[in-house]
């Protein structure tokens, strides 16, 4: 779809249904004392020291060229079956299952197929895991290091704000202390899909469930979303 130019309207913030995780709001996200807090700690402190715009050019120069393999998004997810991530409290279920529950929440919205099909790739970028290295933060094990695949993130090449998870990390990022990158806003300057960004958030984060999705039930519909916008084989 490189080159179309698609009118995107501002999300709409009615919802008109929803899925129940099971648990209030207030329940989700506890990093202070939840079972996997050691893994999770160690995870934001390796990303936020690591995680800067020298790191992010080196991997677009390695990933840009979208040259490692051929797969179709179903042949992908496969790959990610076994994928765990060491960054969340909420949910130690295979990535597969908890894309399919963001997306299952953001189509009980009553959002846009397109939306709907975004909830269900969100993380499918973890799919570098295949070909990154360890030294890279790119290990696909849950206790591996995954500090460039996934957990909160925040817009490199400007402050890290006070808000983020672990903000005591902060400071140990070196791109805080280089005055091209350590003002409010750095050198980013396009809030275009901000409001999206946000819509998508309440979905990602507050729709992990214990009660695991039915995979077998589900994907035909995902697959005609698929159909509909990204056919066949892809290039990763």
């Amino acid at each position: 779809m490189a080159g179309d130019n698609v009118a995107v309207a501002k999300p709409t913030l009615e919802v008109t249904g929803k899925v129940s995780a099971g648990k209030a709001e207030e329940e989700f996200r506890n990093y202070k004392d939840s079972d996997r807090h050691a893994l999770v700690s160690r995870h934001y402190a390796l990303m936020r020291k690591n995680q800067t715009v020298a790191f992010n050019d080196k991997m677009q120069a390695k990933y840009g060229s979208f040259s490692n393999t051929k797969m179709t998004i179903w042949e992908a997810f496969t790959a990610l079956k076994g994928y765990v991530d060491s960054s969340d409290p909420d949910s130690s279920l295979p990535n597969l299952e908890h894309m399919l529950q963001t997306a299952e929440g953001i189509r009980a919205a009553g959002h846009p197929d397109w939306f709907q099909l975004v909830g269900l790739l969100h993380d499918m970028g973890k799919i570098q895991y295949l070909w990154g290295h360890a030294e890279d933060g790119q290990e696909g094990t849950a206790d591996g290091d995954q500090w460039a695949l996934g957990g909160d993130t925040w817009v490199v090449g400007c402050k890290i704000p006070d808000s983020v998870v672990f903000p005591e990390y902060n400071a140990s990022n070196p791109d805080m202390s280089d005055p091209r990158y350590n003002t409010e806003n750095g050198i980013e300057d396009d809030y275009e899909m901000m409001d999206w960004v946000l819509e998508f958030n309440k979905f990602d984060l507050y729709t992990k469930a214990d009660v695991r999705p039915d995979v077998e039930k589900l994907w035909p519909y995902y697959q005609s979303l698929i159909d509909k916008y990204l056919p066949g084989k892809l290039c990763w």
